[in-house]
């Protein structure tokens, strides 16, 4: 198992037991500007993390990464974080062709979905990611500002969700077992 590697976007502040905003109403909406979790758990957090050998400052930074050809470029917009990120890649026309290290990728494609497994089982790797996850208990996750289609977005509402889903159920599995 590769290592995990601390974010520094956990809140010391915050206690499980105690603090979980969330445990009320069962819906979280994942965004930056919401507390803690909701906001840990967005694409714009500074959770670094490494896919295929290339470092990523945030899931942000991957995404917006694939609509550009260049290898090189790739590089340097997996270094963003955020808002940063988004605008690098928000006036970059794709019609579908994504890439990925100099390969082209269909957006529409199985093999899609499989680079994105990879890049948030890579994330789920991140120490500040995986407390988040965590924190969040058995809310229902959503994200009221993502699309729905796949040709107007990098990332579905449903691709993002069912992904922290499916990773919160196997993080609480690994827990629970270690537990034992």
């Amino acid at each position: 198992m590769e290592e995990i590697v601390d974010s520094g976007i956990e809140s010391e502040e915050f206690d499980i037991n105690r603090d979980f905003e969330y445990s009320a109403s069962k819906i979280m909406d994942i965004k930056s500007g919401k507390k803690y979790p909701a906001c840990a758990l967005s694409n714009f957090a500074p959770h670094p993390f490494v896919i295929d050998g290339v470092e990523c400052s945030s899931m942000e930074g991957f995404l917006q990464s694939l609509k550009f050809k260049n290898p090189e470029m790739q590089k340097e917009v997996c270094k963003l974080v955020g808002f940063a990120a988004k605008s690098k890649g928000r006036n970059k026309k794709w019609d579908g062709t994504l890439w990925w290290q100099g390969k082209e990728v269909d957006r529409f494609d199985d093999e899609y979905q499989d680079l994105l497994d990879k890049a948030y089982e890579a994330l789920s790797k991140n120490k500040g990611f995986r407390k988040a996850l965590l924190a969040s208990r058995q809310s229902v996750l959503t994200h009221s500002i993502g699309k729905r289609k796949p040709k107007d977005t990098i990332l579905t509402k449903s691709e993002f969700c069912g992904r922290l889903t499916r990773l919160r159920s196997i993080i609480k599995y690994e827990q629970e077992k270690k537990e034992k």
